[in-house]
């Protein structure tokens, strides 16, 4: 019952004015850079950290939040209309999404995962308000060095999301190198500031974040060709056997994905995937998939709103993301001076609470917005990506020296912007080296913390039951993807013909 008197007074504060344009702004913005190939939530996130200066912490989480799940849907767009996923998360959804296109039926495709996108998540942000609370009451129990593991599981977790666990772990604890330059907290001397006054303070958050997501991105999809869409919509609302086909479907779809969005080292992407395998699994005609399957498009698209408010949960509730964009909000809610963990519920549960209500809230808005306006949102489409990416620059120059009236943090951005582009292009992952540089001060006083506590000994980790599963966890986050690809490996070899 608690549950539901702490969510009824978040709804009081997700009501108010501001916050509902908030909260309108974020979705309205989400849909449009998910229709935007190449430009996702994390790097809008991170372009409009800047503006947020001076603003209420739980408007600005509110926006970024429903910028992050109005994303998944604007990526649907793209992916049905022109063959192109606006989003990792909707590369599932163009199969047979775009198929249901050229048989005149996008209207249906971009129907059914606007209703597939509400009911996933609202029962995702259900699940959210559910269990995050008891997940960050077990954590009470935290001491340094279950912090400690906690972080080196979200380090190697989100390391082994991408193609690479070495890349990511490389990112990751370049990231730790970049977070340790400026005054060290323990003794109060520099470090790595080469009698550079301006790098006393650090690297901020900020522009690291808007370099790799922001910078990194336009100079990355500068040379991406124009396309087609197809316009015609139609028919938006499914009839009743097109209904009867999808709801199974989405309820699947829903479960799959709320489980998996839970999981540090999974998130969205994987399960959209998993959504669709399944309905090609359980389909009574599989042959269906590929050609216009509805079921092909609410799996998928359920899924990835679900995991979005699953991904919630770990980052609330332990201060683990499961996601780039999780990763790059994490950094927003310290930059605000709030610690996610469990103390986020007790210290700052109105802020909590406020946030999982704007997401059902949202989530209405979402699909009172997109079944009307479908075709509006896919003339988008047509925008010259040249007309974009001025603009997008423009914030990233102005966001970087406004951050502290510092042109050297300038320069900075611009080569960190340059760093990312290599990144993007070479295919290493920039979100662990974001990860690293916000966790890197509570990685390090954690572990001096703990070896305080044990007058040197490591064996601390181990003995603590919680901070030893942890630890086998974040072992088990790298062992998985590399034993799974040497065993894939090895049947490629095996295979005859070979």
């Amino acid at each position: 019952m608690d549950a539901f008197y702490n969510l009824a007074q978040g709804f009081v504060t997700a009501a108010t004015p501001a916050n509902l344009l908030m909260c309108l702004l974020g979705v309205l913005l989400g849909q449009i850079i998910g229709v935007l190939p190449g430009i996702g939530p994390s790097a809008a996130i991170a372009l409009l950290l800047p503006l947020t200066f001076g603003s209420s912490p739980t408007g600005a989480i509110i926006m970024f939040a429903g910028l992050y799940y109005g994303a998944q849907y604007g990526g649907t767009l793209t992916s049905v209309l022109i063959n192109v996923p606006g989003e990792s998360t909707s590369v599932m959804t163009a199969i047979d999404g775009h198929e249901m296109a050229k048989q005149g039926r996008a209207g249906v495709a971009l129907g059914i995962a606007a209703i597939g996108s509400f009911i996933a998540g609202t029962l995702g942000t259900l699940g959210l308000m559910l269990l995050a609370p008891l997940l960050a009451f077990a954590a009470l129990a935290f001491g340094p060095p279950e912090y400690f593991a906690l972080v080196a599981l979200g380090l190697t977790a989100l390391a082994a999301v991408g193609g690479s666990v070495l890349k990511g772990l490389a990112t990751g604890v370049a990231g730790l190198i970049i977070g340790s330059i400026g005054i060290d907290p323990q003794v109060g001397v520099p470090r790595f500031t080469f009698d550079q006054m301006w790098l006393f303070d650090g690297v901020d958050f900020i522009i690291l974040a808007v370099a790799l997501f922001g910078l990194g991105e336009v100079l990355a999809t500068t040379g991406m060709p124009a396309v087609k869409p197809i316009l015609n919509i139609g028919r938006v609302l499914p009839n009743r056997q097109e209904w009867r086909q999808a709801r199974l479907a989405i309820l699947r779809g829903t479960g799959v994905g709320f489980f998996i969005g839970i999981l540090p080292a999974a998130g969205a992407t994987i399960a959209s995937f998993v959504g669709y395998i399944i309905e090609k699994k359980v389909a009574k005609d599989p042959s269906r998939f590929g050609k216009g399957a509805i079921e092909g498009v609410a799996g998928p698209e359920s899924a990835n709103n679900a995991a979005s408010a699953g991904a919630m949960v770990p980052m609330f509730s332990l201060g683990v993301p499961g996601s780039n964009t999780t990763a790059v909000m994490l950094g927003a809610l310290i930059m605000f001076g709030l610690r996610p963990g469990p103390e986020m519920f007790t210290t700052n549960s109105s802020l909590v609470w406020a946030v999982i209500a704007s997401m059902y809230i949202g989530n209405l808005i979402l699909l009172l917005m997109n079944l009307p306006l479908a075709s509006l949102f896919a003339r988008m489409l047509q925008i010259p990506y040249s007309w974009i990416y001025p603009p997008i620059l423009a914030i990233c120059l102005t966001g970087a020296i406004a951050n502290a009236n510092s042109v050297e943090d300038a320069w900075v951005m611009l080569g960190f912007g340059v760093l990312g582009w290599l990144m993007k292009r070479y295919d290493w992952p920039a979100a662990p080296m974001v990860l690293g540089l916000v966790l890197g001060p509570l990685f390090e006083n954690t572990l001096r913390q703990s070896l305080t506590l044990s007058h040197g000994s490591g064996m601390i980790f181990l003995s603590r039951p919680i901070s030893a599963g942890l630890l086998a966890a974040a072992v088990l986050a790298i062992a998985v993807p590399a034993i799974t690809a040497l065993i894939l490996r090895q049947r490629q070899i095996s295979l005859p013909g070979t």
